[in-house]
């Protein structure tokens, strides 16, 4: 008799899954909105801003995004970026003025993300290269770190960019308050302690905690330590943008929107796990637009994804974006309970939580990998870096993206040319290097084996190659291995047919060999392939060895002068 199949009971399951998602999201939660304020504070925002954006923008990205932990509020890079478009827009400071302008730059970072994921744009989060990215990430660290250094001691500075804010701090650090600094050290010491014997601790929540316990019982801002003063309870008020500020935010909207989408993207990836749905890159170009949009009305900050938080959500268990949403809960409690005990976190705390959380953006490990392995890339890293600490945070966006435009133009100018020889006693072929010595050429058969796509760029420069490739060996034959070409523009196909129509009188003979589909069907449509014959182009580099032998073979049989 058939037994009667038993269906899985998927409750315990749920119930075990969630169990974890809380954990998660609580341990989140200490971690994320003593940041996320601090991170408002480097905007120069009220620290109330850091509670909103982890609230809905985190929310509308739990419901809509492709990662199953990505964590979404705000973070160190998008806060200095912001806060600098902020500045340039609203100089006087004041806090009217900044919601207006805030919620105008994060809707307008959240219509551009969703523009891009419309035009089907998620492939630029690659357009900013590795290296480039780690420097343009240590010229942040280091702005920030300079930038809340006058919290830590207690002192008020005119910013006027990085290296004059340097001497002027240098210069006030006389007028150092004692207790502002003694606070700050305090904080430091909690926060490097707790991070070392427990990484993804929530040290921001003991620090922000013992603070604001602190400030109240001394009553420390009668003693001339700067708090962040009343914070309002409740929910936030509806935010319209100002439309007349548009002008003036794009450019820093669309620096912050490329940031912000970069981060998240390299957040996501990261910590995606084999068995999870792949990010998909567009999606979460429209679950962050969404999240922008929605944050803009509510007061928040541009969000973004975040590489630390997102962590804290993975060791801890994190299954789904259930923890996220419970994260989002804690900040809706925090806003409706406790908003006023905020009032008494110290400055100095909140810099010290800023400095602990960005300093991790200047990693010289990274620098010196990168420098071992390829010097030029370095060189592109050390100037993304100065970009940012010369021209400053949103033109050193810019200063980023040209210097990857030109270490891919670079590359893409100069493309490795290799002579192809043959390992002696074998069939294979390899190209001639000095670690292999004994590999064997055929006397007269020149073959030449140009990497990557050809077009005008980087057609004149291969030319050049060949030819004194050529003047080098005097082949009979040049063969051009196409093996590892995988297009050919016409300026390159141009100058390839201006070099057969002159071989015969330079005393060669073109052949092409390996040709892929796609080139063939380029040769094929230009007329060359018509007049090289079937004879000239070959299968591989072994059939045009092999066709060479063959011919020099018969002509010494017959002991005539043989023409390839």
């Amino acid at each position: 008799m058939k037994q009667p199949s038993i269906a899985p009971d998927t409750s315990q399951a749920n119930t075990a899954t969630f169990r974890f998602d809380l954990i998660a999201g609580l341990t989140a939660a200490a971690v994320i909105l003593p940041k996320a304020m601090a991170y408002a504070s480097v905007a120069g925002l009220p620290v109330a801003v850091g509670l909103y954006t982890a609230f809905i923008p985190m929310i509308i990205y739990a419901l809509l995004g492709s990662s199953r932990v990505l964590s979404v509020s705000s973070t160190t890079t998008l806060g200095i970026l912001a806060g600098t478009q902020l500045a340039l827009v609203v100089p006087d400071g004041d806090p009217a003025k900044l919601m207006t302008a805030v919620a105008t730059l994060t809707g307008l970072v959240g219509m551009m993300l969703m523009a891009a994921s419309l035009l089907r744009l998620g492939f630029v989060a690659n357009f900013i290269s590795s290296p480039v990215l780690t420097g343009f990430k240590a010229g942040i660290g280091l702005v920030i770190v300079l930038d809340q250094l006058p919290k830590l001691l207690g002192v008020h500075i005119a910013k006027q960019g990085f290296f004059r804010d340097l001497f002027s701090v240098m210069h006030h650090i006389p007028e150092t308050s004692l207790i502002t600094l003694a606070l700050a050290t305090a904080t430091l010491v909690v926060l490097i302690g707790m991070e070392r014997l427990w990484p993804h601790s929530p040290a921001p929540l003991v620090a922000v905690g013992g603070g604001i316990v602190v400030s109240w019982f001394l009553g420390l801002d009668a003693r001339g330590v700067s708090t962040v003063g009343l914070i309002p309870q409740g929910l936030p008020s509806l935010t319209l943008p100002d439309l007349t500020l548009i002008e003036q935010l794009v450019p820093g909207a669309l620096g912050i929107a490329l940031m912000s989408f970069t981060e998240s993207i390299a957040a996501a990836r990261a910590f995606a796990k084999t068995a999870e749905p792949t990010i998909n890159a567009n999606r979460e170009l429209i679950a962050l637009g969404v999240a922008n949009l929605g944050g803009a009305l509510t007061g928040a900050m541009p969000a973004g994804g975040g590489t630390s938080q997102t962590a804290v959500v993975r060791s801890t268990g994190g299954k789904s974006q259930k923890a996220s949403l419970v994260t989002a809960s804690v900040a809706l409690a925090t806003m409706l309970l406790i908003a006023p005990l905020l009032g008494y976190l110290p400055h100095a705390t909140l810099a010290a939580v800023v400095i602990v959380y960005s300093i991790g953006l200047i990693e010289p490990a990274e620098f010196m990998a990168i420098r071992r392995v390829r010097t030029m890339e370095f060189r592109w890293a050390l100037v993304a870096c100065i970009g940012v600490l010369i021209f400053g945070t949103l033109k050193g966006i810019i200063v980023a993206i040209i210097v990857s435009v030109i270490g891919l133009a670079s590359q893409a100018a100069n493309p490795r040319v290799y002579v192809i020889g043959r390992k002696r006693g074998t069939n294979m072929l390899r190209p001639l290097l000095p670690e292999h010595p004994d590999d064997e050429t055929l006397d007269g058969l020149l073959i030449v084996r140009p990497e990557g796509r050809i077009f005008f760029v980087n057609a004149q420069y291969i030319a050049e190659q060949i030819h004194a490739l050529i003047t080098q060996y005097q082949p009979r034959v040049l063969t051009l291995d196409m093996s590892r070409v995988q297009d050919i523009e016409y300026s390159a196909l141009k100058i390839l047919m201006e070099r057969e129509q002159c071989a015969t009188q330079s005393g060669y003979t073109l052949w092409l060999a390996g040709l892929n589909p796609g080139v063939l069907e380029v040769v094929r449509s230009s007329g060359l392939a018509e007049r090289l014959g079937r004879e000239r182009m070959l299968f591989n580099a072994s059939a045009a060895m092999e066709r060479f032998q063959m011919l020099r073979a018969n002509a010494a049989d017959t002991e005539a002068e043989w023409k390839p």
